[in-house]
């Protein structure tokens, strides 16, 4: 198997990364750290090495200087679970999870898993199964359903369910076909604009990103760990949502590290104007929203491209941008589930059944991606000018995860836990919730260290507008 500097000379260079500047990453530690027969504290490592050094990229481009980053591995997979060891006033997380969420068996025998977590994913699912949401009337009524069946006919009424498949099952799909043809970061120049000058007035103190202005349309882990990222090393990250959006509180305190967050309603045609007004001005714009749902609302990447030319435009999907399931929404768990992880995790405890791996990888892998690509993009940018959209999705950062390969015994190793978790991974700061006790950024730069500037606040504490960069 590759090892970990391999496998981010993979990611670095498939972007068009300088293999010299690989010289300046340090990865210390050595697998398996969590229990899992999957390579997760590699994918972890890596992607978070990728992001680190990328932002050491841009501040070489900015200041002349070069510089170093480490990643640990350990703390690398604690930050990957970040939301398990956030602590507000010392209190931990409640419960993740919805009633009626999680998995059941259908009347063929297979499994499903659903994700209810929002509202009116649960809704959607008790109206395909016509039933109230309680768990043994869930289950009853999927004994009447196919697999299958059940899983198309939730998608159809507005669900996110996943089919347990195995790998097998899902490679012989159209949809993980399509996959083979797409890169694990896809970064394509989208029209033409002069390259943007980097914002004046770098200090020592400062930043690779200082000045630099994110837009953070995304929710629960995936595009919100980007924005954190992007936050770590400097750029105004400011939070869009939606009054009526729902969220996952404790994911929001996690994930909104570094970040303004503002309320816009996207479908009045006022929040449109809002929206359009801070975009003028960004250098990144980074969503997660389902399939075309921003392109109706006239923020498709080409609308962002002529509204903000030399934009970065950064799309996370669930299963990629092409083949037949583009359209379909959903989560780690569910991406999990389908494309043959839970299987084959159940399958090496010996267990009937799906067995989840021990960390939202998919998730949390994605969300480095992003913010590497972001930083990428970015880059080429100020040297050749134009505007530029980045594609990741869930479902591809899985197909690269197995081509790590798997781990003899790793099912064995002993959870990261209370003393396991060491307290330099953690920091206290304040915020608008309570005294936060969560992990620090894993990447360490040796001259511009990450750091979280502003605190974690409620969604929509702040007005919908950039701070000044004087």
């Amino acid at each position: 198997m590759q090892s970990s500097a391999d496998v981010l000379r993979d990611i670095w260079t498939s972007a068009g990364g300088d293999p010299a500047a690989l010289g300046r990453v340090q990865l210390t530690g050595e697998e398996p750290q969590i229990p899992s027969s999957f390579r997760v504290a590699v994918a972890g490592q890596t992607t978070i090495a990728a992001a680190g050094l990328a932002a050491t990229e841009i501040w070489r481009l900015r200041s002349g200087e070069a510089q170093d980053v480490s990643v640990d591995m350990r703390h690398a997979v604690v930050e990957c679970r970040s939301e398990r060891y956030l602590r507000v006033d010392d209190k931990p997380p409640p419960p993740a999870w919805d009633a009626i969420a999680g998995v059941y068996r259908t009347g063929d025998g297979r499994f499903v898993r659903c994700h209810t977590n929002f509202p009116h994913h649960r809704d959607a699912v008790c109206n395909v199964l016509g039933c109230v949401p309680e768990r043994e009337k869930v289950q009853a009524a999927l004994m009447q359903w196919k697999g299958e069946d059940f899983e198309t006919a939730a998608y159809a009424a507005g669900g996110v369910v996943a089919l347990m498949r195995s790998y097998d099952e899902w490679s012989a799909l159209p949809q993980a076909r399509a996959l083979a043809e797409l890169q694990l970061v896809s970064i394509e120049k989208i029209g033409e604009a002069p390259a943007k000058p980097w914002p004046q007035g770098l200090s020592n103190s400062d930043r690779p990103l200082a000045g630099l202005r994110v837009l953070d349309l995304s929710r629960v882990i995936a595009g919100p760990v980007a924005g954190r990222t992007l936050a770590a090393h400097g750029a105004d990250v400011l939070l869009v949502s939606g009054p009526e959006l729902p969220a996952i509180p404790w994911l929001t305190i996690d994930t909104g590290r570094g970040k303004l967050t503002t309320f816009i309603e996207l479908k009045s045609g006022a929040g449109r104007v809002q929206l359009r007004a801070l975009l003028k001005d960004a250098d990144v714009f980074s969503q997660g929203y389902r399939p075309r749902a921003l392109a109706a609302l006239g923020f498709a990447p080409e609308d962002a491209a002529q509204i903000s030319p030399g934009i970065v435009y950064v799309t996370l999907s669930a299963y990629g941008h092409a083949g037949p399931w583009a359209e379909r929404r959903g989560f780690d768990s569910l991406v999990q589930t389908t494309t043959g992880f839970n299987q084959a995790e159940g399958q090496a405890a010996g267990i009937d059944g799906p067995k989840e791996l021990p960390a939202q990888m998919l998730d949390h892998a994605t969300g480095y991606l992003m913010a590497f690509g972001a930083m990428v993009a970015k880059a080429r940018q100020a040297r050749e000018g134009g505007s530029w959209h980045v594609r990741v999705s869930l479902a591809q950062t899985g197909r690269w995860l197995w081509n790590l390969g798997r781990l003899d015994g790793g099912l064995n190793t002993p959870d990261l836990t209370g003393d396991a978790v060491h307290a330099a991974f953690i920091e206290s700061m304040p915020s608008g919730f309570g005294t936060l006790k969560a992990v620090r950024h894993s990447a360490v730069l040796s001259t511009t260290p990450a750091q979280w500037s502003r605190p974690a606040m409620p969604l929509g504490s702040h007005p919908a507008q950039w701070p000044s960069r004087s």
